[in-house]
């Protein structure tokens, strides 16, 4: 297990640092500039948006089963709940173990900055559970009225991330690669946990 987190990081160490780097900030730069007036107040609600839909959808789904007495509806606001908070835990892991800098930090000359952020920029936390949050909605729910919303939501959550000068694109892209990766595998998961809560 220490060899393949070296690696890892090992890894992520060098996609950071090379090229690819260059591709990064001149694209952060080119959305960041984005700043007609629609633009820049849509990308702030968005972005605000973020922790209380992620957090607000699956307790209201756990609500409404509660009232309705819904077991199925319990299991899937359960399986969306873990899926966004497992996305957390892996995020801010992998954040304070990269420990990227963020880009206002780096590149104060290049970055306007919108808003400021306490923790590593490495991946997007806030695309992350937007994404496991489209993605595991879009899992259980698989028709056109949940999947185009959502999917469109979780979209503009990791672009307004660019656009506030809070992240890379490469923070936003493995952020939502982490989203909707924990949403996957939490399929597996669940039901184990399926199993546990509710015997079957």
């Amino acid at each position: 297990m220490k060899k393949v987190s070296f690696y890892i990081c090992f890894t992520l160490s060098i996609v950071l640092n090379t090229s690819a780097q260059n591709w990064d900030i001149n694209t952060l730069h080119q959305i960041n500039s984005w700043d007609g007036k629609f633009i820049r107040n849509y990308n702030k609600v968005i972005s605000r948006t973020e922790p209380y839909i992620a957090v607000g959808v699956p307790v209201s789904m756990a609500i409404a089963a509660w009232i309705k007495h819904d077991k199925n509806l319990l299991k899937n606001a359960i399986y969306v709940g873990t899926s966004v908070a497992g996305t957390v835990a892996v995020t801010y892991g992998i954040k304070h173990l990269v420990d990227r800098k963020r880009p206002y930090d780096r590149y104060p000359n290049r970055v306007h900055a919108y808003s400021h952020e306490s923790s590593p920029s490495f991946p997007s936390s806030h695309t992350a559970t937007a994404f496991a949050l489209a993605t595991s909605l879009s899992i259980k729910y698989p028709k056109w009225y949940i999947i185009a919303p959502s999917a469109f939501w979780a979209c503009s959550v990791g672009v307004s991330r660019i656009n506030e000068g809070v992240h890379y694109p490469s923070d936003v892209i493995v952020g939502a690669a982490a989203g909707a990766g924990c949403a996957v595998l939490n399929i597996y998961i669940n039901r184990w946990l399926n199993k546990w809560l509710f015997g079957n």
